[in-house]
């Protein structure tokens, strides 16, 4: 049975200003300072698992020229471009059906753009061994993470740890979905060591994906799979231009996951972040004996302390006697804020 990837790269990145931006957000963007963007790195990871002519990305119209200069290595006519954003449940539609039409056993990964892993090679031992059980059962997996800390900037997967699959030892039945939660819940949830961080990543069959979409979201089914005949001919895109904006915008954790009944959790520690905020890019990088971190080439700190300092352009940048600040240059604009302020950014970028 094939492997086939799905990177999701329609997200918009805002919380990164000023280094990221509504024309190229954080996805595209060299976020480590280590010569790749983090849609590069995705793409990386799974080199081993699957072959490049079964790699797909889902992204906005508008990033189509970006997708395809950072990824060449990904078929034109596997970048499938939406026309609007209607969360992840319609694009997981349209790309399992796409897939589905091509090769029907296709067993799948989807994974965001935008994550860091800092353990490649745990990463690809759980996805080969994920994708092993979902090739034997009609069966979705997602990939839950071990918290290390009560984390109320992700939703939380509750695993049923009393006994492990037959098939596999280190997968579990998920018992319930969780929402982002609020600190004392979160403190609860750690307590409880049956919960895990969701991830986003999800290994399934292509048949099991589309069935799932049938019982749960017959209303996004119907429309992509009324679609079939068009996939992969000159009219595919005009006709989705037209049809997608009639997707309800809900997650694939709504329509699907918390509904579904053979859904498994696989716990796992492989230096995972979604990193959505600055303060998660602070904790995944690498720090002086201040808890300082820099990314950049000519940077000078002095008596500062927890503080984030992300410059691109070949600049000079000293700061001195900063505590728990960011400090991000980008294309001549220059953000300075409390690291415990950050959620305002967004705020502020958008005018709201």
């Amino acid at each position: 049975m094939s492997a086939h990837l799905v990177i999701m790269a329609g997200g918009i990145g805002s919380r990164f200003w000023p280094m990221s931006t509504p024309d190229r957000p954080k996805q595209f963007i060299d976020v480590l300072g280590c010569g790749l963007t983090l849609i590069q790195l995705t793409a990386d990871r799974f080199k081993g698992i699957c072959a490049p002519e079964n790699v797909w990305v889902v992204t906005s119209a508008k990033y189509a020229d970006i997708v395809a200069e950072q990824l060449p290595q990904v078929a034109k006519d596997h970048i499938l471009l939406e026309p609007c954003r209607r969360n992840t449940a319609p694009c997981i539609a349209y790309v399992s059906w796409r897939i589905k039409k091509q090769d029907p056993k296709a067993n799948i990964v989807v994974a965001p753009s935008d994550h860091v892993i800092l353990n490649t090679t745990e990463f690809q031992r759980v996805v080969k061994s994920a994708l092993s059980f979902t090739a034997e059962n009609d069966s979705i997996v997602t990939l839950g993470m071990h918290p290390n800390r009560p984390e109320t900037g992700y939703g939380y997967i509750q695993a049923d740890l009393s006994e492990p699959c037959a098939r596999n030892r280190e997968i579990f039945r998920v018992d319930a979905f969780r929402e982002k939660p609020n600190l004392e819940t979160a403190k609860k949830y750690i307590r409880h060591k049956n919960y895990f961080w969701n991830s986003g990543l999800f290994v399934f069959r292509v048949s099991t994906i589309v069935n799932a979409l049938r019982i749960y979201a017959p209303e996004i089914s119907t429309l992509f799979e009324g679609l079939l005949p068009i996939y992969g001919t000159p009219q595919e895109q005009e006709i989705i231009n037209a049809r997608f904006p009639e997707c309800p915008s809900i997650s694939i954790d709504y329509a699907v996951m918390e509904k579904a009944e053979e859904i498994f959790v696989f716990p796992a520690d492989f230096g995972w972040s979604d990193l959505g905020t600055w303060g998660a890019l602070h904790e995944q990088s690498n720090h002086d004996q201040n808890n300082n971190v820099s990314i950049g080439e000519n940077i000078e700190l002095h008596d500062c302390k927890d503080c984030m300092i992300h410059t691109s352009e070949e600049k000079r940048v000293v700061v001195q006697g900063l505590e728990g600040f960011i400090v991000a240059e980008k294309d001549d604009q220059l953000l300075i804020c409390r690291r415990s302020d950050e959620q305002l950014i967004r705020q502020f970028v958008e005018g709201k």
